[in-house]
């Protein structure tokens, strides 16, 4: 699978509207493997080298944390933290969903709730 379609796969790309890059990517894992989530945001950041997403997120509940927590500590991961792929609990999302969508503009109120993995 080339990477361009590995991208494909991934829910939610945010792409800015002035350059036409991705800005953030967002893999949700509620039943699906954490780790074919991890993998789709590295052939993201490594199948475009030269359009790095700014902000890799995966996004699962609360009690899958200690999972994604456990998958970026292999080795074949450890590519990952130089990323910085955030964890982006539902709890979160449904606590500050209203205001984000009313008060928000761009990044900054998910970047606010979005907890830092390595």
């Amino acid at each position: 699978m080339q990477a361009t379609d590995a991208i494909r796969l991934i829910d939610v790309l945010w792409i800015d509207k002035e350059t036409g890059r991705v800005a953030a990517a967002f893999e949700v894992e509620h039943t699906t493997s954490i780790y074919s989530g991890i993998v789709r945001m590295l052939d993201l950041a490594l199948g475009l080298p030269d359009q790095p997403a700014q902000a890799l997120f995966l996004v699962a509940p609360d009690a899958r944390e200690g999972d994604v927590r456990e998958q970026l500590r292999r080795p074949a991961f450890s590519r990952v933290a130089d990323l910085k792929v955030r964890f982006l609990p539902y709890s979160e999302l449904a606590t500050h969903r209203e205001s984000i969508a009313r008060f928000g503009h761009g990044m900054k109120g998910i970047d606010a709730i979005a907890r830092v993995l390595i």
